[in-house]
């Protein structure tokens, strides 16, 4: 592993960010800041959403509802389209401010950008294909002559609620297929990086969004009510799974889409192509500073190639580059702040205190992990069986796929997982046992394109995102029935 030389940058101005309350741009009574976990700069000063704010956000959502309803589909995809132009138009200076709030790389960040216009046009696509479908009556008696249809309706105000980690992509998956579907939007966005969230809004009003179509609110505190207030006729959220279970529980009868942790299983046989799948687990565990619910966390190698596998690993993460996020050079930079380095180091220094062993990293400086790689782990270490969230990954050897099979399955997370092997047979076989939301066949869990419907099963989550899949869950069926 080696460092990025830390380039001269000029500080920008922080940013003021204010909440948009139907259509108009709304300062908070009280204000928090946000600081640069590389540098410790101030980047952003963003309002505290209060109980009256929240108020008049779903007032204004409410308010809108119906004429979003009535927005033709053609004129959603073209409001997500012009949307989608300006984030390209402003993509250096968003990614910015993405890699200065977040600490992520900033290749990293404008990557996202790249994912979050795919995001807004695929939308923008599917906005004029949601389909109803006939229903066949004439396979009894009291249905001859009959018509039935099932029609595709808005749900109406969608609470949503977005993590750090991909802000402005998973805002997009979030806002994107809720406008194309023709809801309003109350969104309720990370604390930790309210600027770049400001920036994407600010595309959002560019482009002409109607008044009360979208709304805005930050700061830590005011999601829980949002989730509470029966006015938000669907909640969709990204983050822990204990927030998505509190969700859940506050919903009660309304529905919801959670996208929740995952602890990455991936196997490697002894067949696979070592070259390939040593690199890929790598850069797969350590990108983002390992911040995804995908990330590669526990690889599974067979005895057989266990040695060799190992090798071309550590060689992979050595070549790794660590340091200031806004150098193109950097491939891993901070975690999201210095309280969650010290989250992860405690779990890392629990783990080498029962016995495992760090193979690489293990060590912390500020908010910057150092990318870590575990052996002789044990399944119920914490490292093994919960989200670790950081560059931190596990491995273990196996003899017979069987059990590792049994392990992922009954794991109490089953977001994605994935299989490196030559034999279609085996392949077929952990695509049909092995119970994870999605399989990746010669790849690792870390694979997401953004028109796939993504989510997981267990306590990973309920529901799937991707505009398509979105659209599906934030629309209700009607059914139709005409007697002629």
């Amino acid at each position: 592993m080696t460092t990025a030389q830390d380039p001269i940058q000029p500080q920008p101005a922080a940013i003021r960010v204010s909440m948009l309350i139907g259509g108009e741009w709304v300062a908070g009574d009280a204000t928090y800041d946000v600081f640069d976990p590389y540098r410790g700069s101030l980047v952003a000063t963003a309002p505290c959403s209060d109980h009256d704010d929240l108020d008049r956000a779903l007032s204004a959502a409410v308010k809108a509802k119906a004429a979003a309803a009535r927005m033709p589909a053609t004129e959603r995809a073209k409001l997500l389209r012009r949307v989608a132009e300006r984030l390209l138009a402003r993509k250096p200076d968003i990614g910015e401010t993405m890699s200065r709030e977040t600490g992520k790389a900033i290749k990293d960040s404008l990557a996202e950008l790249d994912r979050s216009i795919d995001t807004l046009n695929l939308s923008a696509e599917e906005a004029v294909r949601i389909e109803g479908e006939h229903v066949p009556l004439d396979a009894s008696p009291m249905g001859f002559g009959k018509i039935a249809l099932l029609l595709r309706f808005p749900v109406g105000v969608v609470a949503a609620i977005t993590p750090f980690n991909a802000p402005l992509n998973l805002a997009c998956h979030k806002i994107g297929p809720a406008l194309a579907a023709g809801n309003v939007v109350v969104l309720k966005a990370p604390p930790q990086c309210p600027g770049v969230i400001h920036k994407l809004i600010e595309c959002f009003v560019d482009a002409g969004t109607p008044p009360g179509f979208l709304n805005v609110l930050y700061g830590a505190d005011i999601g829980p009510a949002l989730v509470r207030d029966q006015r938000a006729e669907f909640i969709t959220f990204t983050g822990s799974t204990r927030a998505g279970a509190e969700i859940r529980a506050a919903a009660g009868l309304r529905r919801v889409a959670l996208e929740l942790g995952g602890i990455g299983p991936t196997i490697v046989h002894d067949d696979a192509a070592i070259a390939e799948a040593a690199p890929l687990c790598a850069r797969n565990a350590m990108r983002l500073a390992g911040q995804s619910c995908i990330s590669v966390q526990n690889v599974y190698v067979h005895e057989n190639i266990f040695h060799s596998f190992m090798e071309k690993l550590a060689a992979t993460v050595a070549t790794m580059k660590l340091g200031d996020p806004l150098d193109p050079a950097t491939d891993i930079g901070t975690v999201i702040d210095q309280a969650a380095a010290e989250r992860i180091d405690r779990s890392v220094q629990a783990a080498l205190a029962a016995g495992a062993t760090a193979i690489t990293g293990g060590h912390r400086q500020g908010a910057v992990y150092e990318p870590t790689i575990l052996t002789d782990v044990v399944p119920d270490m914490p490292v093994v069986c919960e989200e670790i969230f950081g560059p931190v990954m596990t491995v273990r050897p196996y003899a017979d796929i069987d059990p590792v099979i049994a392990e992922i399955s009954e794991r109490r997370l089953g977001l994605q997982g994935g299989i490196f092997t030559k034999s279609l047979e085996l392949a077929l076989k952990v695509a049909r046992t092995m119970r994870v939301g999605g399989i990746i066949i010669n790849g690792t869990s870390t694979f997401r394109t953004d028109q796939l419907p993504y989510g997981g099963v267990k306590d990973s989550g309920i529901g799937r995102e991707g505009p398509r899949y979105a659209i599906r869950e934030m629309t209700e069926e009607r059914l139709i029935v005409f007697n002629l």
